[in-house]
């Protein structure tokens, strides 16, 4: 198995580095290659945004030990967009394509509307929109100190789950969301169930705090934690990952609201 692998917050986080040492470690025995193209610096909550009219700077980086990839200067969905369709191909042959790419370890979870925010989960559906499967991978994160490195052995014991239970069609987007693993938690490496989940769809409870400038002027500081939301609802991936279940929602691409063509036919018609 050969897999493409990205993030949004920059080539030398983390949780890419933890995910990308535990994929080695987990499917040693099914995997040929893991590819790092991820962003130079943090893009995180870029959602789907593209460069068109800046080019794509490029260098090689030796993000820790274990970790050399490819550094975009560009968001999440270029680092997609450019490995697919060029450096892939000049790296493995021409025609030549991943079997699956993974976007994370990120930095904080993606459940509920994070999902049309994240650069994580846009670059996962970039590479479904293109033709190869793909899977989001987020950490919660809590009060304690993050433990990339078990939340990365959740992760990729998941995927390897998941690839024992089916192959993914080539349009395929999964986003899955680890609970928090917490250093000074003995129980953070216990093993942990997975569900298939919707996500959650209640908006932000948003706060800013208004601050001045030196200058005299106001601005506004966001100070949302990304997880407080009006409502949860039962069942959804804000629920379960709340309750340290890893959760795994199928995406789409497809924005259309089919249930609402047929109305907006019949009343363009006079019906």
């Amino acid at each position: 198995m050969r897999i493409l692998l990205t993030n949004d917050d920059g080539i030398r986080a983390p949780g890419l580095i933890a995910l990308h040492d535990a994929l080695h470690e987990t499917l040693a025995d099914r995997l040929e290659t893991v590819f790092v193209v991820a962003p130079l610096t943090v893009q995180s909550a870029t959602s789907h945004g593209v460069t068109f009219h800046e080019p794509l700077m490029t260098r090689t980086v030796r993000a820790s030990e274990t970790v050399e990839g490819i550094a975009v200067d560009g968001r999440p969905a270029d680092c997609t967009k450019l490995a697919l369709t060029e450096l892939w191909p000049r790296r493995f042959g021409p025609g030549t394509r991943p079997d699956l790419v993974v976007s994370g370890m990120n930095m904080g979870s993606n459940a509920g509307i994070n999902i049309i925010y994240s650069g994580t989960v846009a670059a996962a559906i970039e590479s479904a929109f293109i033709g190869v499967p793909s899977i989001a991978v987020s950490q919660h994160l809590h009060k304690g100190t993050p433990d990339f490195r078990v939340g990365a052995h959740h992760a990729a014991g998941a995927i390897a789950r998941l690839l024992d239970a089916g192959t993914l069609g080539e349009h395929e987007c999964l986003n899955m969301n680890i609970p928090r693993c917490e250093a000074e938690d003995p129980s953070h490496a216990d093993p942990l169930e997975i569900v298939v989940c919707p996500m959650n769809t209640h908006g932000h409870i948003n706060n800013y705090e208004q601050r001045t400038s030196p200058a005299g002027e106001s601005y506004y500081w966001s100070t949302g934690d990304g997880m407080s939301f009006r409502k949860a609802d039962r069942g959804s991936d804000v629920e379960h990952l709340l309750e340290r279940r890893i959760t795994l929602t199928p995406l789409q691409y497809d924005l259309t609201d089919k249930a609402a063509l047929e109305t907006w036919r019949c009343r363009l018609a006079g019906g």
